[in-house]
């Protein structure tokens, strides 16, 4: 494990380190990696250091600046699914920088990442949540053909690993692999009174039933990983009948109209409402309580957001956590869940918001993205520097 203690005094020149970020995507359909690799990016030109952050789109080619961040996309060729693009893997190869940073596996993104840092640049890797033991088996045989033939040789070849929990750490160790990591969270930020106010005021017209109840969210990806059937299942059993569960997300193995189908015959569309996410604010403003029950996360920057509005979370403990226990939420194995469902929403509205105030304040002072900033910069600075 990488060990930032005492670090600083043994680095030298860290502001001449030029990074290269690369990301897959930056689309908000793609979830909450897309935002969080812009937001770490940003986070790392703002302490003066040179980056440029790569990605592919639909769209074509596109070229923003940002101060010292560099923001470039390309189009995105067939097959778009794998994010093939070649002039993305031209430009890595005419400017790959002094170090490489990819994020996410199973794309070809990766293969042109490796390529480009061939040459002795280091290649640092973010599995962002795909190295977990669910996420690494589910749909196996296609990682492994992906593993094979979409960026062959790229795991064994990563010069350093980025690892957004401690779990995650393990994850990457349980698979076999040696390399170095730095453990550094995503960040979060506090969301303006402007940003709060126009929240509120989208969702309320939406979904005009969020006015006069309380509301327990889930905001995440519609996928089968975060157990989205399974709580639709729970609320119709444990939650009281004056509480709306409002499910906002990405549309990806399962479809708005899928979900309402399963809500009106499991329970009703009076008790549980379903909106698609896309294009629209977050929805934490009209919440009096989050609820994510993932089979897993590496960081899960949505239960982070949450509390960030004032919202306390209850979450799963394959989540990474642990510490909103104490501090306002509560975090808890799938077997408990539904006791801490029915716990958290018999609690009155002043007592969930004093619970959303500690979590929020908690997580602000842990959660800067000065923190991962720093963190990584000097990870890649100790990856670059020739050995003794």
């Amino acid at each position: 494990m990488f060990d930032l203690q005492g670090l600083s005094s043994n680095i030298q020149d860290l502001n001449s380190v030029i990074i290269t970020e690369v990301t897959p995507s930056l689309e908000e359909r793609h979830g909450g990696p897309s935002k969080s690799v812009y937001e770490l990016s940003r986070a790392i030109s703002s302490a003066g250091h040179t980056v440029q952050l790569l990605s592919t789109d639909l769209a074509p080619d596109a070229l923003r600046r940002e101060d010292t961040l560099t923001v470039r996309t390309f189009r995105r060729d067939w097959p778009r699914s794998l994010c093939f693009s070649s002039h993305l893997r031209h430009h890595l190869n005419r400017e790959p920088g002094e170090v490489i940073h990819h994020h996410a596996l199973w794309l070809r993104t990766l293969h042109y990442a490796n390529k480009a840092a061939s040459a002795g640049i280091p290649l640092v890797l973010s599995p962002r949540g795909m190295m977990s033991h669910w996420a690494w088996n589910h749909h196996g045989i296609r990682k492994r053909l992906a593993g094979a033939l979409v960026h062959p040789g790229a795991l064994s070849r990563v010069s350093g690993w980025h690892a957004t929990s401690e779990a995650e750490a393990i994850d990457i160790r349980a698979l076999g692999f040696r390399q170095p990591i730095c453990v550094a969270p995503n960040g979060v930020s506090a969301p303006t009174p402007e940003q709060l106010q126009e929240a509120s005021a989208h969702w309320i017209e939406a979904c005009p039933e969020a006015a006069g109840r309380p509301v327990a969210l889930f905001y995440s990806r519609f996928h089968r990983k975060k157990r989205l059937l399974e709580l639709i299942d729970l609320w119709a059993e444990r939650a009281p009948k004056d509480w709306l569960l409002l499910l906002v997300g990405i549309p990806e193995e399962y479809s708005v109209d899928l979900l309402e189908d399963y809500v009106i015959r499991v329970v009703g569309r009076h008790r549980v409402r379903v909106f698609s996410g896309l294009g629209r604010p977050p929805p934490y403003a009209v919440a009096s309580l989050f609820v994510l029950p993932s089979h897993s996360e590496n960081f899960g920057l949505s239960i982070a957001e949450a509390m960030a509005n004032g919202v306390p979370a209850l979450v799963t403990d394959t989540t990474p956590w642990e510490g909103v226990n104490g501090r306002g939420g509560w975090c808890v194995p799938w077997s408990a869940f539904g006791n801490a469902l029915q716990a958290a929403t018999d609690e009155g509205p002043e007592r969930l918001r004093q619970r959303g105030v500690l979590a929020k304040e908690w997580v602000l002072r842990e959660y800067s993205w000065e923190v991962p900033a720093r963190a990584l910069v000097e990870f890649y600075a100790k990856l670059k520097a020739p050995s003794a």
